[in-house]
């Protein structure tokens, strides 16, 4: 079987990664490149051992050449480009935020056709532990869910040495701030590992800028949200309870939990080995109770080659990939909804 041929849009920080990825995957060839600031795409080309580069996306996205087109730049062209790719017959591997609102995501969906597509956001449940935590919550032995919980805080740190990315904390360039950086992949993690069966009904949230004495750690208009939090009423009455912070004026933490009516689960999404899952249980002899489910070492490679393999074997076996357009739609109604209810002080409904 012939390889699929892989073009990478995007050669900042993740895009040399996803042509790293591409090499490596049996299934994969990678083909070009391409990114704005020609030194980048040049780089990049020579480290991977490539020849054929662009500095325009879009006409990365017509090569007749290319079958999957990786998308891994700033979330306000991902869907011009993946709609191009799109027209011109080619897969799409999209960077999270999958998009800049759901409108953007439905376009999206509307136009992939019978092609496949799937945002990255899914990348932390390639690991051991999301996979160990997707089967034990699938054999019903939590019971019914009642809460799904995150609260992760990040704490201030002196001025960076270097600026920060400009599109990071900028609704108009990234859709918004640390949700959209970083809670596409909370969500992913905590909806996916419970296997989709959480169906977000309503939201009530409200979220916080930078603090004004650390302004000057992030470029100038950086107004979009470092910390939010949400509470969201799901089908059923089970509840999402998400915070997440960053430059926060509070001690580090990063706790997560699964609750349901038999038991509970602890555990943690990124790699941080020694890694655990702890259970916990409320039993009718011994009331509560809790050991060690799950323990052991992750390889963090996996948060970059799951995804290019994933899509890679939908392509070949005509299967679904980890976090379809569909997934990353529910993901984005949440996100959606989420501002909408810290800009207007009212419970709203998601999607």
């Amino acid at each position: 079987m012939d390889p699929i041929r892989v073009g990478v849009v995007g050669c900042g920080v993740m895009g040399p990664r996803h042509a790293e990825a591409a090499q490596a995957c049996e299934l994969t060839e990678l083909v070009a490149v391409a990114d704005l600031i020609d030194e980048r795409a040049q780089k990049t080309a020579q480290e991977r051992g490539i020849s054929k580069t662009y500095r325009e996306g879009m006409e990365l996205c017509a090569d007749p050449d290319i079958d999957l087109v990786v998308l891994a730049l700033p979330a306000y062209r991902r869907t011009e480009l993946a709609l191009e790719a799109f027209k011109h017959g080619k897969h799409v591997l999209t960077e999270k935020p999958v998009a800049m609102n759901a409108g953007e995501v439905k376009q999206l969906i509307a136009a992939r056709g019978d092609l496949k597509a799937a945002c990255c956001s899914s990348r932390y449940r390639f690991m051991e532990n999301a996979k160990v935590a997707t089967e034990f919550i699938a054999s019903g032995a939590l019971g019914a869910l009642r809460t799904v919980h995150l609260r992760c805080f990040i704490a201030a740190g002196p001025p960076p040495e270097s600026v920060r990315p400009e599109w990071r904390l900028k609704f108009e360039l990234n859709g918004g701030g640390i949700l959209m950086n970083w809670s596409c992949y909370d969500l992913d993690y905590l909806l996916g590992i419970c296997g989709w069966q959480l169906k977000p009904q309503t939201c009530f949230a409200q979220y916080w800028p930078v603090p004004e004495q650390l302004s000057r750690h992030v470029p100038e208009g950086s107004t979009a949200d470092a910390h939010y939090v949400a509470l969201i009423r799901c089908e059923g009455g089970t509840m999402l309870q998400i915070e997440r912070g960053e430059y926060m004026p509070a001690a580090a933490e990063d706790a997560w939990q699964i609750v349901g009516t038999k038991a509970s689960l602890r555990l943690a999404m990124t790699v941080k080995n020694p890694k655990q899952i702890m259970l916990d249980e409320a039993t009718a002899m011994e009331g509560f109770r809790s050991r060690v489910l799950w323990e052991g070492d992750e390889d963090s490679g996996l948060t970059m080659s799951g995804p290019m393999q994933s899509i890679a074997e939908a392509i070949v076996n005509d299967t679904e990939p980890e976090t379809t357009l569909e997934h990353a739609l529910v993901l984005q109604q949440i996100s959606d909804a989420i501002y909408a209810s810290a800009t207007s002080g009212q419970l709203v409904e998601v999607g």
